[in-house]
């Protein structure tokens, strides 16, 4: 009996390295991939914004983009959620705003499609979003 034993642990025990080294193996790719992923996304986020967005985000890692429809400006910092600041005729903070994409995106796919849907489409996007207020 414990030699049936010790054969059924050593098979599970083969069985558990072998799934370890396979997500080892499966972590590195995917981190890898998702590292070219990110790249990918920032470069063609910065291919989109103008040459004083992408200053901008250069030295402060947000930019600014002009709402379509109120010709509200709106803060676009990195990340992928509620990282869009409202901003007054002042410059001030009036609140934050979330809206993403759907699916699994990384921050720079994310905020090319904010950018594009308060430049075009304003009123569609903050009807989606989520609005939080900031303190002052």
């Amino acid at each position: 009996m414990s030699e049936q034993i010790l054969r059924a642990v050593g098979s599970c025990g083969l069985a558990l390295l072998l799934c370890a080294l396979l997500l080892v193996v499966l972590g590195s790719y995917d981190t890898a991939f998702r590292s070219k992923t990110k790249v990918r996304a920032l470069t063609l986020l910065g291919e989109w914004l103008s040459p004083e967005q992408r200053a901008c985000y250069d030295r402060f890692r947000y930019f600014d983009v002009i709402g379509s429809d109120t010709g509200t400006r709106y803060r676009i910092h990195y990340g992928t959620q509620t990282n869009i600041e409202e901003l007054s005729h002042a410059g001030q903070r009036v609140c934050k705003w979330c809206f993403v994409p759907e699916g699994d995106l990384v921050a720079g796919d994310v905020m090319l499609a904010q950018k594009i849907a308060l430049e075009t489409n304003e009123r569609g996007a903050l009807a989606v979003a989520h609005r939080s207020f900031v303190s002052r």
